[in-house]
């Protein structure tokens, strides 16, 4: 079975960067979307970013002007730029890729963001 597998996370200071990668252990066809989420202890996971096939990204409001997400569709691989890091990043982060037929979920990568 195909799976995501995320690298890249770690530990950063407050203003410092963090570069997620995101890969597929197999071939995916039909992407629809590449996305990263985030879920803070205690906290709802949220959209971080999120590439459509047309190239089109949405970010969330928190993350605007600070993260990038770039992905390749037929390489089955997505990747976030993390700038400008806030300790309220701090949280485990997850690929997620939407195709016709589900979802399939990283397992997670830790971020942690000290003041």
């Amino acid at each position: 079975q195909v799976q995501l597998v995320e690298s890249g996370g770690g530990l950063a200071q407050a203003g410092g960067s963090l570069r997620l990668s995101c890969a597929a252990s197999g071939t995916i066809s039909s992407i629809n979307v590449m996305g990263w989420y985030r879920q803070a202890p205690g906290k709802q996971r949220e959209l971080v970013a999120s590439i459509a096939s047309t190239g089109r990204t949405n970010y969330g409001d928190s993350v605007k002007g600070r993260f990038t997400i770039s992905g390749e569709n037929a390489k089955n691989t997505v990747t976030l730029q993390m700038n400008s890091l806030k300790p309220e990043d701090t949280a485990a982060y997850y690929c997620n890729f939407l195709v016709v037929r589900g979802n399939y979920w990283g397992q997670g990568t830790q971020v942690t963001v000290s003041s």
